[in-house]
């Protein structure tokens, strides 16, 4: 685990939502801390969000449920049988940077009837596709899906409270949204440190849609890159949502708001640690326009890595990260996608 080295590492910056309906005094002074912990750390604490303690129970609860269940359950959804990459990934099956994530967790996306790319269509149609339930858990259906609609509602007005935050119109990218947008939910179970002593729960790397919404429990193990390169923990605040910008954002602002590396450090010995993140995606078929607003002039532009080329159409960058982090799917149904080696 990394160590402290400032006070000002100790926590996030904490950003309270409701002080939008607060009036002008306290909408003025969240568009400044807004604007501040996105141009200048890429991550905050989010609270005021208006989730309550129930939903979030209802949704925890099905969760643990879900994982509960006996192998032979889960493995029925393994995702190795959808083209879509939707459904459940056994302990060490995904990738990040190469390195296997010591991490079980279960897709889902927005419920939709599966897009088979035509001839000349885009291959990111693939993305589009049913989820994989357990029959045994009717009410974690349910549970998710709700779930992906209330934090969408979130993030939606918080996207739009930041944009005004850098001086940029609130609904810029609103029509790449809407009924069609691509929203991704995790449910994740790191089951504590690998055998081998590896620590990685899931590698560094940086999201690639707009926002990301993390719910996570008590336990700890998310760690954030800052500005003195190294990466610090982020303590689990009760009631927030750990929220970091996507790489979509860094693109649109030609880097003025930031696309921040992570990872998660694996729980000590056989400690469970339970999370939940939330991706705020645009369509799939999006192109993200270059965001107009005053500080553009300021922009120190995008982070390149030849590594990871990002591309007009959101729905290609979803694509390319998905081939890359769930191989065995990749290889079963996707094989003509695949880059030779």
């Amino acid at each position: 685990m990394t160590t402290h080295t400032a006070m000002s590492y100790d926590q996030l910056p904490i950003i309270d939502l409701s002080a939008a309906d607060r009036g002008p005094q306290a909408r003025a002074l969240l568009h400044a801390q807004l604007h501040s912990a996105a141009h200048d750390v890429g991550f905050f604490q989010l609270v005021g969000h208006g989730v309550t303690r129930a939903e979030t129970d209802a949704l925890l609860t099905a969760m643990r449920a879900f994982f509960a269940l006996p192998e032979a359950d889960r493995l029925a959804l393994d995702n190795v049988n959808s083209p879509h990459f939707r459904g459940y990934t056994r302990t060490g099956d995904e990738r990040t940077g190469g390195a296997r994530d010591w991490r079980d967790q279960l897709d889902i996306g927005a419920e939709r009837p599966a897009r088979i790319p035509g001839p000349g269509e885009p291959p990111y149609w693939w993305l589009q596709g049913p989820n994989q339930w357990p029959a045994a858990l009717p009410g974690l259906r349910t549970a998710a899906l709700a779930w992906i609609d209330r934090l969408s509602a979130v993030a939606h007005r918080l996207l739009r409270e930041l944009l005004t935050a850098i001086g940029a119109p609130a609904g810029f990218y609103d029509p790449v949204f809407g009924e069609h947008a691509h929203p991704h939910l995790k449910l994740v179970r790191y089951p504590g440190s690998a055998a081998d002593g590896t620590e990685q729960g899931v590698g560094a790397h940086k999201d690639y849609g707009f926002l990301t919404l993390l719910l996570q429990d008590t336990v700890g193990g998310l760690q954030v890159q800052r500005e003195d390169g190294r990466f610090h923990d982020v303590p689990p605040l009760e009631g927030a949502f750990v929220v970091n910008l996507g790489e979509l954002l860094e693109v649109a602002t030609n880097g003025y708001l930031l696309a921040t590396n992570h990872r998660v450090v694996s729980p000590p010995g056989a400690t469970e640690r339970y999370s939940v993140p939330f991706f705020y995606n645009p369509r799939l078929d999006a192109r993200i326009d270059p965001l107009p607003f005053p500080h553009a002039a300021e922009a120190p532009g995008v982070t390149t890595d030849p590594a990871n080329p990002l591309y007009a159409e959101y729905g290609y960058n979803e694509l390319k990260g998905k081939l890359r982090a769930h191989p065995l799917v990749a290889e079963r149904h996707h094989g003509n996608l695949l880059t030779p080696a």
